[in-house]
């Protein structure tokens, strides 16, 4: 009887181990959830929202494995995101703090804003206006102007502009350097990116991956992990949207 229990006991724990080891295997190699906390990239993505970020798309570096072990350098089976794609990166600044933002600038590029207009190696980008997003900051809402924006490749994703003339609507030109990318987030006037010294440039090895599907998505009301909630918070049209 004890040897059967010990048994039965030893077969747990190589059942949970097994499991725990193919877990962290699609969650370095294939996919890793992510949540997002900030309006950073409003109206693409919206605080609550879950999403699934595909590991594989740029290649693996060290931040590819967990805690960012140092156990190789570079990248392996690298390749350089596409623009306008939205990719999740370790912040340069501390190389721990996970950031997403949308692809702007490719090595060499030279990226500018003027008059709230992105610039793309000297060449604005088409803008359409498309009335208002309803939006809310410090429980206040209001009507968010709201446009899409035709990058030069032909893909295009709706922005955010809260201000005429915000802090970043009027910047310097910035020259992206060789192995780097600008990113800018889509909330154009509410968000830390490559145009704050706090981000700058990101390094193709601070890559994590691309933004692939919103999986769950929550307004507040509810939690993930409390299912109870779910029927009063989960916002349904999101969920499964591919983000793009």
């Amino acid at each position: 009887m004890a040897e059967r229990k010990s048994g039965g006991l030893w077969e747990t724990v190589k059942t949970l181990v097994y499991a725990v080891l193919i877990a962290l295997g699609v969650r370095t190699l294939a996919y890793e959830p992510f949540n997002i906390p900030s309006g950073s990239m409003k109206p693409t993505l919206l605080v609550g929202d879950y999403l699934f970020v595909s590991k594989f798309a740029y290649g693996y570096s060290r931040y590819s494995l967990p805690f960012g072990l140092p156990l190789f350098e570079g990248r392996i089976l690298g390749s350089l995101p596409e623009r306008g794609d939205v990719a999740v990166f370790k912040l340069p600044a501390d190389n721990q703090t996970d950031y997403i933002k949308r692809v702007i600038g490719l090595p060499g590029d030279r990226i500018q804003v003027r008059g709230g207009v992105l610039h793309i190696n000297d060449q604005p980008v088409e803008l359409a206006a498309l009335g208002g997003f309803d939006d809310d900051m410090e429980g206040r809402r209001f009507k968010a102007p709201l446009f899409e924006e035709t990058l030069p490749e032909g893909r295009t994703h709706l922005v955010l502009d809260l201000q005429s003339n915000g802090a970043f609507d009027n910047t310097k030109v910035y020259t992206v350097p060789a192995g780097h990318l600008f990113v800018m987030g889509d909330n154009r006037d509410n968000s830390l990116d490559s145009r704050a010294d706090h981000v700058g440039f990101v390094p193709l090895d601070n890559l994590i991956g691309r933004a692939e599907i919103i999986f769950f998505s929550v307004n507040g009301q509810a939690s993930l992990l409390e299912p109870w909630t779910w029927p009063w918070g989960i916002r349904f049209d999101r969920l499964l949207t591919l983000i793009h």
